[in-house]
């Protein structure tokens, strides 16, 4: 027969399965609630719209998807290649993306047109831009382009650096011969132009590769420095959901410094979304990357308002915009650790 001491025992336990159960329930109610918990509910998606196709430019990006960056801070982010079909400032202005990279620039350019965008990080900033000519040309300064025929990408951050190079060298545009260019090099292998536009993480290391010498024409050696790769949202997005942009933010962040310290293991998480991505070179894009991302200033991204106040003062003596716009406006360092 049951005593009462048995009885006492026997309710005192099943309780305490009751309690533990509760418990645990209560547990993984609270895991399917969080975010960034592995296996736990649905991840928050958003969109990153890329300032050009995919290459090692954005390996810091493909690095946090890659290695669960992302993922650990609750997103699922689909990462999209832009260009001049896509541009990012139209397509995250229109709503239906959260995220983008342009040029600073781009984004001092769309505040004076009204679209309330603003810069959340600089990814690049140092310049990657440069002038170039093949070394057997001479040519190894602005002043050397004087009376030659340069290849010029207009309406861009690239033609605003080229810009900004001739006002600091005192050379008048006229007293250069301007041929619009694109992406082939064609024109200058050929000789049929003398210098061109491109990047030093790109166009210079994809002639190189082809056994060619060069010789840099530097921005910097001119008092140039723009921001160039900048991470940017809308005002409405940061209003409606800043916890999410942080989150954003910091992985991705978290992506760079690890392709930073990974540079070979960061381009090649690059072969994943492009297409016919050659491996040597993603490999030499992303370690001359390095030093244009400046990570020895921590925390890496963050920017500076006097270099955003000669990004816009270069803009509106050049003509690019009319008016300079209030710069808290432009950029903000709140959503970096």
């Amino acid at each position: 027969m049951w005593n009462k001491s048995r009885t006492k025992a026997l309710m005192l336990l099943t309780s305490l399965m009751l309690l533990l159960t509760a418990c645990g329930n209560n547990t993984e109610a609270g895991k399917a609630e969080g975010q960034g918990v592995e296996g736990s509910g649905e991840l928050k998606k958003v969109v990153l719209r890329l300032k050009w196709i995919h290459q090692a430019q954005f390996a810091g990006f493909y690095t946090a998807v890659e290695k669960g960056f992302y993922k650990e801070a609750g997103l699922d982010v689909e990462i999209r290649p832009g260009g001049s079909d896509f541009p990012a400032v139209q397509m995250v202005a229109s709503g239906s993306e959260e995220f983008g990279v342009t040029g600073a620039d781009q984004i001092v350019i769309a505040r004076e047109k009204g679209v309330p965008v603003k810069a959340l990080s600089a990814i690049y900033r140092k310049t990657p831009f440069v002038m170039f000519t093949l070394k057997e040309s001479g040519i190894k300064t602005m002043e050397d382009l004087v009376g030659q025929k340069v290849g010029i990408k207009l309406g861009g951050n690239e033609e605003l650096t080229f810009r900004a190079m001739e006002k600091s060298a005192g050379i008048d545009p006229s007293q250069i011969e301007e041929m619009p260019v694109k992406y082939d090099l064609s024109p200058l292998l050929t000789g049929q132009v003398k210098a061109w536009p491109g990047y030093v993480i790109n166009e210079v290391l994809a002639v190189e590769e082809q056994g060619k010498e060069v010789n840099i024409i530097d921005p910097n050696d001119y008092g140039i420095n723009f921001y160039a790769d900048t991470l940017f949202t809308t005002e409405s997005i940061i209003k409606k959901d800043p916890e999410m942009v942080t989150s954003f933010v910091q992985a991705s962040m978290q992506g760079w410094d690890y392709a930073v310290k990974h540079p070979e293991e960061a381009a090649e998480f690059g072969l994943k979304y492009g297409e016919k991505l050659d491996l040597k070179h993603e490999v030499n894009m992303m370690k001359a990357s390095i030093p244009l991302l400046d990570p020895e200033k921590l925390p890496l991204g963050s920017m500076d308002e006097a270099s955003w106040e000669t990004l816009q003062k270069n803009l509106v003596e050049l003509g690019f915009v009319k008016k300079e716009q209030d710069i808290g406006g432009l950029f903000t360092n709140e959503f970096l650790k």
